[in-house]
């Protein structure tokens, strides 16, 4: 198996076209591997928020919590400079698109990732995280 083979089978989906789910999944990422008080995050929340950056980005540290307590196993994240998604980024974007239009696969996608039944906290952390990119005028589109 070559390289780029072995890339593709660890990094299955490519990065989403739309900005804000861009935005989001740096901001994971960047929490994912150095904190939730990632600074370069925060930046990017600022940047991209403006002076309303604080609401998204305090949601979107408490879903990273959230996460992390509930799982039952981890969550594969991509280190920021990757082109490409994991199957964890891709369905925690998806969840973050569709929790409030389609709910129920938003429910099944979060029950898979983090492979326990009770996930109605961890729904609810990226319902709030989704309404306020969407507030903002960013919501995720994918």
């Amino acid at each position: 198996m070559t390289d780029t083979q072995a890339a593709m089978t660890l990094l299955p989906h490519a990065l989403p076209e739309c900005e804000n789910a861009r935005i989001a999944l740096f901001a994971m990422r960047r929490m994912g591997a150095n904190g939730l008080s990632d600074a370069r995050a925060a930046h990017t929340m600022f940047t991209a928020f403006g002076q309303g950056f604080r609401r998204p980005l305090v949601l979107l540290r408490a879903l990273m919590a959230d996460l992390a307590c509930t799982a039952a196993g981890t969550i594969a994240v991509a280190p920021c400079c990757c082109a490409r998604m994991t199957p964890a980024e891709s369905a925690l974007l998806t969840i973050l698109a569709r929790v409030e239009t389609a709910p129920e696969i938003a429910r099944y996608l979060m029950a898979d990732l983090l492979g326990v039944r009770r996930i109605d906290g961890v729904l609810t952390s990226a319902a709030a995280v989704a309404m306020a990119f969407a507030d903002e005028g960013r919501p995720v589109v994918i």
